[in-house]
């Protein structure tokens, strides 16, 4: 007889596989995330993975080409999606006779890059964003609600010591203009890494592009400009810029500012840093980045900010909006690795294990269809074999609770609900028991 093939399992790098107990703690995580942003009034949207490459790759060039996984099935072109922006512009501008406007939605999806995989950094990851499109114009209003919801989200996960990090691309870019500066984006690209590399290493990217030495120490003085959110608007109208765009990008910065004392997000986990410039070039207005202030290794685990026209590649219509994305698979990663989420015990969303004896299968089963009824998530343990090992199996799985259905307990009506963290037993009706498992 031929011997069996047996091919060894494995994943490729850059994919995220999470065993149980741990793709309980994302999920609830994702559920929180959602449920913060139908708060909100967000609309859920879920658009194909896959696109046309024609479609997806409108405007993407260079390295972003690069890393999209693209391949053909027939005579179709195809893509898998490398973020969700894309698909939005795609959508809103496909179904724009159907939409309302502002058009707020929220998407939570996988996205795909096949980039080099690193340690915190996939290739396939979850991404959770929101973003407000307007037709024409859309109120500055709507960034500073951004900015709320970024805040109730981390307070939602759990999080108090966080500061969302808040800019104006026209301030940078209105005075890098003053300045007489052409390459704008390069000198966005290199400010954007002054938090990583330092001034002094800065300063010499600067002028490594050809900056004078004057103009780059304006630069670096200027972007480390510091104080409160009104201080800083202050020392930024003292410069006495001759630029209407810098003059705008202030003017819109301070509305956004007194928006955001309205939705009352405490001034202690919000601050302006003129550092903040976000590489991505079609960034026009109102820009965010999140921090956790006990974790700043793991960099920014929220950002986003305002475009002019999210989808100029596919339309004529003018759609202004203001989003931002968390990329879930890496956030969750990062905070298992800094030891922040914990040791989780829960590797199932059932609450209580119903363990029927031979005689009793269908009083369990009865059992088990009144406690899902009351919206409590049951389980029954079908095995044969000693009643330890089915204790077991609740306590591996992390069940709270457990109750055998035997003989006396089918003629009394009483159950034995015995706490499996502390061991302890009470000796209840079944309105007692779904009583005390919705407690």
């Amino acid at each position: 007889m031929a011997k069996q093939q047996v091919v060894t399992p494995s994943i490729l790098p850059g994919f995220m596989e999470l065993l149980p107990a741990d793709q309980m703690v994302f999920n609830q995580m994702l559920e929180t995330i959602k449920k913060t942003y139908e708060t909100y009034g967000f609309i859920p949207l879920d658009t194909p993975m896959i696109e046309k490459s024609e479609v997806l790759l409108a405007k993407s060039g260079g390295e972003t080409a690069k890393q999209v996984y693209r391949f053909n099935k027939g005579d179709n072109d195809l893509a898998l999606r490398f973020d969700l922006t894309v698909p939005l512009a795609r959508y809103v501008s496909q179904h724009f006779g159907e939409l309302t406007f502002p058009f707020k939605r929220y998407h939570i999806g996988k996205v795909f890059r096949g980039e080099k995989p690193q340690k915190g950094r996939f290739r396939e990851f979850y991404q959770c964003d929101i973003d407000i499109i307007g037709f024409e114009s859309l109120s500055v209003v709507n960034d500073a609600e951004i900015l709320s919801v970024i805040y109730s989200t981390f307070k939602a996960l759990g999080f108090d010591d966080f500061t969302i990090r808040l800019n104006n691309r026209k301030i940078l870019n209105g005075f890098f203009e003053s300045l007489g500066i052409a390459d704008k984006a390069e000198v966005l690209r290199i400010i954007d890494k002054m938090e990583k590399i330092g001034q002094a290493a800065v300063l010499d990217e600067l002028k490594s592009i050809g900056l004078s030495d004057g103009d780059a120490g304006s630069v670096v003085k200027f972007v480390g400009i510091k104080g409160s959110c009104r201080e800083i608007i202050e020392n930024l109208r003292r410069l006495e810029v001759s630029n209407d765009m810098f003059s705008e990008g202030i003017d819109e910065l301070e509305l956004v500012i007194n928006y955001i004392d309205a939705f009352k997000v405490p001034s202690g986990n919000y601050a302006v840093d003129l550092t903040i410039a976000r590489g991505l070039d079609y960034y026009t207005g109102t820009i965010y980045e999140t921090i956790l202030n006990q974790y700043p290794s793991i960099g920014s685990v929220c950002s986003g900010g305002r475009y002019d026209n999210l989808a100029q590649n596919y339309t004529t219509k003018k759609l202004p909006g203001v989003g931002i994305s968390i990329g879930l698979s890496r956030l969750y990663y990062q905070l298992r690795e800094a030891g922040v989420l914990g040791e989780s015990r829960k590797a199932t969303p059932s609450q209580i294990l119903i363990i029927p004896m031979k005689e009793t299968m269908s009083q369990a089963l009865e059992l088990a269809t009144k406690v899902r009824e009351a919206g409590i998530a049951a389980e029954i343990y079908f095995n044969e074999g000693k009643i330890g090992k089915k204790f077991s199996y609740a306590d591996k799985l992390g069940i709270p609770y457990a109750v055998v259905v035997g003989e006396d307990e089918v003629n009394t009506g009483i159950y034995k609900l015995k706490n499996m963290a502390t061991g302890d037993q009470a000796e209840l009706d079944i309105q007692r028991i779904i009583e005390q498992l919705k407690a």
